[in-house]
């Protein structure tokens, strides 16, 4: 028989990282303009859509089908997940040894990853991509892009980044933060600037819709890191416990920072900070010991906010509401850090962190794995943005007049709040 409480455990952290997108719709949704408020948030909603149906026609068999042994991609042979239903009522007589809940579960699992590693790029375009640009690159990149890493990192023997390398990712630095960070840095890139950039402060429209994005993703983030033991054990127990310490520890870090930087602590940076400790925990939540975690929690958010505030002004790209400075280089920290203090006896190595062994291997691992990361998902991603741009007459961009009335009306025909009449 299943594992009842593992499987119920596994089944409610399904749900909370499902609640995650919605969740970003909400903290994007707020960080961005009056007049683009519904385009950004559709954009994530419709990542759902998107998403869950190509994850089940595709991106689950070439993330996780075929027999492992290949480094770079899964196969062809889970298409539709046709076998899903009758391995589920196979494992319902027999389950075998070491299956603890239905595999049917990791399947919705995972395509909850996929929807919130694909809405996180949306973060870096907004206020100016074409609709319809928007939909055909994410869904290329789904299943070109994330599915093909998930499968490096996660894919079992074989596996390039996971097995080869012998780099750690708990719960998704690499194939979720990462990925989704550097890939809006790219469309970003492509798209230009916003008509308005360098010359008017974008402040967030509507500030409590941020904290109640900020809540939902980080009450998800529970599911989404410790759901990743897959069990109801206690590396579970661990994880959950360090996504809580890290992503505190990581607003309050971030608090410091604003104050001594700018005078004055605000809830929007409090709650950025909050996101900064969840994405530096997140390859290392089932790794590290607690008080390591308030460490990555601690150094993560001084790096995001330096790549937000600072870096971002300094080079000049146009990275909307963040993607890139928040996850792209909280992602990287994390890692990093991870090879400095993961526990050797949890390690899914035979390395253990820096901290505790002296020997730099499982960091330098780590540091590898970033870089094939970063090299596969930047080629590639750019790749997909100019075939986009191709497909779409020369320009992923909409035309500057619908950007300056605004997308939510010029695209959508709908307003957040029809009363108001005015441009921003």
């Amino acid at each position: 028989m299943y594992d009842t409480g593992s499987t119920a455990f596994m089944l409610v952290s399904m749900g909370l990282v499902f609640l995650m997108t919605p969740g970003l719709a909400f903290f994007y949704g707020g960080l961005s303009r009056r007049k683009n408020v519904i385009n950004t948030m559709f954009m994530s909603i419709t990542v759902i859509g998107i998403a869950g149906v190509l994850w089940i026609l595709a991106g689950w068999s070439f993330a996780y089908g075929g027999d492992g042994s290949l480094s770079f991609f899964g196969g062809f042979d889970q298409l539709g997940c046709l076998g899903a239903v009758a391995a589920m009522l196979t494992e319902a007589g027999t389950p075998a040894d070491g299956l603890v809940y239905p595999s049917i579960t990791d399947i919705g699992f995972q395509a909850a990853f996929a929807m919130i590693t694909t809405a996180i790029i949306t973060g870096s375009l907004a206020g100016r991509m074409k609709f319809g640009a928007a939909i055909l690159f994410v869904s290329i990149w789904i299943l070109l892009v994330y599915a093909p890493l998930a499968h490096m990192v996660w894919g079992g023997e074989g596996s390039l980044i996971g097995e080869q390398i012998g780099a750690l990712d708990f719960a998704g630095g690499d194939v979720v933060h990462i990925s989704s960070g550097l890939t809006g840095l790219i469309l970003c890139l492509l798209l230009g600037r916003r008509k308005e950039f360098g010359m008017k402060n974008y402040r967030p429209h509507n500030v409590p819709f941020v904290v109640l994005g900020a809540t939902l993703l980080w009450f998800g983030w529970f599911g989404f890191n410790g759901g990743s033991a897959f069990a109801a054990d206690g590396i579970a127990a661990l994880a959950i416990l360090n996504t809580a310490v890290a992503s505190g520890a990581g607003l309050l870090s971030w608090m410091v920072v604003e104050r001594v930087r700018t005078g004055k602590p605000t809830l929007v940076g409090a709650c950025t900070g909050l996101v900064a400790g969840l994405v530096g925990i997140t390859p290392a939540a089932g790794f590290v010991e607690p008080w390591a975690a308030i460490v990555i929690g601690v150094l993560v958010a001084p790096f995001c906010y330096l790549a937000i505030s600072h870096l971002k002004a300094k080079l000049g790209y146009d990275d909307a509401l963040d993607a890139f400075g928040c996850h792209a280089i909280g992602g990287i920290a994390g890692g990093i850090l991870t090879g400095l203090f993961c526990v050797p006896e949890l390690s899914w190595t035979s390395y253990g962190g820096l901290f505790y062994t002296g020997d730099p291997s499982l960091l330098g691992s780590q540091i590898l794995g970033i870089l094939v990361t970063v090299l596969f998902v930047g080629v590639a991603s750019l790749l997909i943005g100019v075939i986009v741009k191709f497909a779409f007459k020369g320009s992923l961009r909409v035309d500057s007049g619908v950007e300056a009335m605004g997308l939510d009306v010029s695209i959508h025909g709908e307003s957040a709040y029809p009363a108001y009449l005015g441009l921003d």
